[in-house]
């Protein structure tokens, strides 16, 4: 692999996100290691949104103020389904309620919406329709900015700073989720309905909703979209880098084929996206990083993290 290709994949961080925490902070400590957050966005591309105000313990929805009654079917019907459930509440003041409100969200390209509604009980979610056809569609992106400090400090330390500053349109587009993932990349931030995960986002984030707000993404902290294979992921943040191309449907993925055994300690794929001006053909490798460290603060043993690194394919 060339030397550009691991200098890319490896991503400078221009700015810290805000919030003081002790060195021993897995967001610290991976900073300090320089850890990318390339390609480790969810597999997961449609959500249930869930505002509940309050508390939330480790597990958000059986550790709130959520229905206990109502929690445990709904959990299975959202693993049934296939769809992330999250909990979400307004930036700032954790009791605020603004009515109730859930949304049904597809991230799955070409389907992408995101549609709001009330309901009178937490039991209504367990019949309500999970496919659009219900709610107000949102007008503009949607921020979620996890600060489930329950989960994993880091997450409350770096989110909830980020989530009363971001300066998204309105009020309704701006709010704290619950566990995303990849703690160690805190301050994490979940834009919807295309599904684009970021990482160690600094400041008040405009330069990222300034971003979305023209339909293009931001290289520095993307972690990946939602649902792209991993390796996808990689190639996509590679090629959107080299070749200047930031729209946030361009250079879908048109195909993984693996080149390795799969669970190989050293990983190979050729992925190829589609271009503006016809295929473009990308090798990706993931290895296990050199060092292992605890990944997340509640760790108790060290870990591997994985790098990539990915160039054109020849010919």
């Amino acid at each position: 692999m060339s030397e550009r290709a691991d200098d890319f994949c490896r991503t400078e961080v221009p700015a810290r996100p805000v919030g003081r925490l002790d060195d021993d902070r897995c967001s610290v400590r991976a900073l300090a290691r320089g850890d990318s957050p390339v390609a480790t966005a969810s597999p997961v591309q449609r959500w249930l949104l869930v505002e509940q105000p309050g508390p939330w313990g480790r597990d958000a929805l059986t550790e709130s103020r959520f229905d206990a009654e109502v929690a445990a079917p709904l959990a299975r019907r959202s693993r049934a389904e296939g769809v992330r459930l999250l909990l979400v509440r307004r930036p700032g003041d954790r009791l605020a309620d603004s009515g109730r409100r859930w949304a049904y969200v597809d991230s799955r390209p070409g389907r992408e919406g995101l549609w709001w509604s009330v309901r009178d009980s937490d039991a209504d979610l367990l019949t309500a329709p999970w496919d659009g056809s219900v709610g107000e569609p949102a007008p503009g992106p949607t921020y979620l900015v996890c600060t489930h400090g329950g989960h994993d400090a880091c997450c409350a330390l770096r989110g909830r700073p980020l989530a009363r500053t971001l300066p998204a349109p309105g009020p309704a587009d701006v709010w704290e989720c619950s566990h995303l993932g990849g703690d160690r990349f805190a301050a994490n931030v979940l834009v919807l309905p295309h599904g684009f995960y970021y990482g160690q986002v600094p400041g008040d984030g405009a330069d990222l909703v300034a971003a979305h707000a023209a339909g293009q993404v931001v290289l520095p902290w993307l972690r990946g979209r939602a649902g792209v294979p991993a390796p996808g992921q990689a190639a996509q943040h590679f090629a959107r880098g080299a070749l200047g191309i930031l729209g946030v449907d361009d250079l879908p993925v048109v195909s993984v084929a693996q080149q390795t055994p799969p669970g190989a300690e050293v990983e190979r794929w050729v992925v190829t996206l589609a271009g503006p001006d016809g295929d473009v053909v990308t090798d990706v490798e993931s290895r296990p990083s050199a060092a292992t460290d605890r990944l997340t603060c509640r760790a108790t043993h060290p870990a591997h993290s994985r790098t990539w690194h990915v160039q054109f394919a020849a010919g």
